[in-house]
């Protein structure tokens, strides 16, 4: 019987198998026994992580007070020398929620937009802004409504990264533990309340967890609610179209893509025509994300800064490098899925391809790293790598704030100069870079990867786990000459 079989299969002690692990666990009392009592009272790996979770989330919270009392109202220098930024409570007034305005449908007035017609973000972003205006009261100065609008929202993030907590817990079935990296990541902390990503990673958590349960039709919709919340997560349809497309599973995949679009469409048509001139037409308030992401110069975070700065070119063909060299990574991603000698997991490559776009784009804020804290948790669970990327963008988080009070403090310049910038853009790429070297490592070297050490396929893979290969390039059709898709036996150890 396999262990996927084996439903009385006891949860992996990351104690067990990482060094890292295991010295950390003295904080706590040590490495769980062998005949420690797993899941056998109500604090199970599940609720733990997920308090964990929010209790990072509310340190992060704490973080951001210098800002909630004052720094956020008091120029633009102190809630960056505090790095306690946050877009919430600006845009609250900024894009006509204070007003009441409707988004998509009303144009923000020119003495309130910062030069924005129209909301800039996704639909189902837009709701969640939207809702928690509604559960802003109206009494009292602006800015104690901004200061509400922003801890409204902060509650509906933090049921977000609980919903995320859970999900990354469940994806894989034994490995409840790995979903600490998540609940820790301090990075994590530090960037959830800056703005609203976390709505659509946590809608692409629970899709990742629906389809490791074989739910194809319900992992879809909830991607094409990602998407409607933020564009990465419509990425993830790559992978999953090269791993069916060698596991023969392409039914799956054309009902997971079914989903994605008729999800999209139900969130988004409403929002996107209207009736003009006897016509349907397409509303200027919804085209507003998708121009605004078009036209939008060399930013910050992006390797196309570092150039940019190091040369005195504006680049103004960014996004023809951009979409060239993403398209390439996207090449790079499919070559990886058919050719390596083991069909790679799902969180695999999900974290290469969404890593990609974050290194390969014009722009990276920095709470974009939220996107992927959960899969990298899901793809390299093993804390020493883990903690290298993470010191690197905290690094990087630091970094940009101070390079902010550097450019706000006219001719004191009191912060980081462009020269430590650039060495922070640097750091944060080196740091992803080594992460996605690990994982390509995992996937062709298949006895490296922590997850299939112990004779594990794919555990979030669902309709993929253990299903044979039934198309494959390369040194792959030499190297997939077995029976199923999982050898048994590896034995688990530390790395």
């Amino acid at each position: 019987m396999s262990v996927r079989e084996d439903p009385q299969a006891q949860p992996v002690r990351p104690t067990a198998e990482d060094s890292v692990a295991a010295v950390g666990s003295e904080l706590i009392g040590g490495p769980t026994g062998r005949r420690a009592l797993l899941g056998m009272s109500w604090w199970t790996p599940v609720r733990i992580i997920a308090i964990v979770a929010i209790g990072m989330f509310a340190l992060g919270m704490v973080q951001k007070l210098p800002c909630y009392d004052g720094a956020w109202f008091s120029g633009a220098t102190a809630q960056y020398t505090h790095a306690c930024y946050s877009d919430i409570p600006h845009l609250y007034n900024g894009r006509g929620f204070a007003i009441d305005l409707v988004p998509y449908f009303d144009r923000i007035p020119d003495s309130v937009s910062g030069g924005m017609d129209y909301l800039e973000y996704p639909v189902l972003t837009g709701l969640f802004m939207e809702v928690a205006s509604w559960m802003t009261p109206h009494g009292g100065s602006i800015q104690d409504r901004e200061q509400t609008y922003w801890m409204v929202n902060a509650g509906m993030l933090m049921a977000c990264t609980a919903v995320i907590a859970v999900c990354v817990a469940r994806t894989h079935r034994r490995r409840p533990w790995d979903a600490l990296l998540v609940a820790l990541a301090p990075a994590f902390a530090l960037t959830a309340t800056i703005n609203w990503d976390l709505l659509a990673v946590a809608l692409t958590a629970a899709a990742m967890l629906t389809w490791s349960r074989s739910r194809p039709l319900a992992a879809g919709v909830l991607l094409g609610l990602a998407t409607a919340a933020k564009l990465y997560p419509v990425l993830l349809l790559g992978p999953l179209l090269v791993l069916c497309l060698r596991a023969g599973r392409m039914r799956a995949f054309w009902t997971a893509i079914g989903g994605a679009v008729a999800a999209w469409l139900v969130v988004n048509v409403p929002v996107m025509l209207t009736g003009q001139g006897g016509g349907l037409h397409i509303r200027e308030g919804w085209k507003t994300f998708y121009t605004f992401s078009q036209e939008r110069p060399v930013d910050f975070g992006s390797l196309w800064l570092i150039i940019s700065q190091r040369t005195g070119n504006p680049m103004e063909d960014v996004n023809t490098y951009a979409t060239l060299l993403m398209a390439l990574a996207c090449a790079g991603v499919a070559a990886l899925a058919l050719c390596a000698p083991r069909r790679p997991r799902l969180s695999q490559l999900a974290f290469l391809i969404i890593a990609a776009f974050v290194l390969t784009n014009k722009v990276y804020s920095p709470q974009y790293v939220l996107w992927l804290i959960p899969l990298a948790a899901l793809a390299r669970p093993r804390w020493r790598d883990f903690l290298v990327w993470q010191a690197c963008e905290v690094m990087y988080f630091v970094g940009i704030w101070m390079y902010l009070a550097y450019t706000g403090s006219g001719e004191q310049h009191r912060g980081l100069p462009p020269e430590g910038y650039q060495l922070a853009i640097a750091l944060h790429l080196l740091g992803t870079l080594y992460l996605c070297a690990l994982v390509v490592r995992d996937v062709l070297m298949p006895e490296r990867d922590p997850v299939r050490r112990d004779g594990s396929d794919d555990p979030s893979g669902g309709v993929l786990d253990q299903a044979p290969d039934a198309f494959v390039l390369g040194e792959a059709r030499r190297a997939a000459r077995y029976e199923g898709a999982a050898p048994v036996g590896w034995g688990a150890g530390r790395e």
